[in-house]
């Protein structure tokens, strides 16, 4: 298997404008908390908080672009949202693999995403390598 315990990978991502009004064209989720900042400011938050949902774009990025094979599919996923992602905020992306299941040809992640100060998300993923 070309997958080894205990690697890891590092992406970095930045929310942009061009990906929230993206994100928000394509899902048409308009909620206030993501998309007027005097309502997002007024329920004490420091501007627009993004979609979470984002992230997990960035993760399908990471499993379908960033792994030494195309031959993927992600299997399950959980996301724990910690701390909330701003407007173009930069996001370093780790993930270490903390289990091979060759019998059934699987791989887990245990992954995080960082601002240069805290944990905004954390979780795991399991894919699947295609025969």
């Amino acid at each position: 298997m070309i997958f080894v315990e205990g690697n890891t990978y590092e992406e970095k991502f930045t929310v942009s404008e061009h990906t929230h009004a993206n994100f928000v064209a394509l899902f048409r989720d308009n909620n206030p908390l993501h998309c007027n900042e005097t309502f997002a400011i007024s329920k004490g938050f420091k501007g627009k908080v993004m979609h979470g949902n984002i992230l997990n774009g960035f993760l399908s990025y990471f499993i379908g672009e960033c792994l030494p094979t195309k031959n993927v599919i992600i299997h399950s996923q959980e996301i724990q949202f910690k701390n909330p992602v701003y407007l173009n905020d930069e996001l370093l992306f780790t993930a270490v693999i903390i289990g091979i299941y060759e019998s059934v040809n699987a791989v887990e992640f245990k992954y995080d995403f960082k601002t240069a100060s805290k944990i905004v998300a954390k979780g795991k993923i399991q894919i699947g390598i295609l025969l």
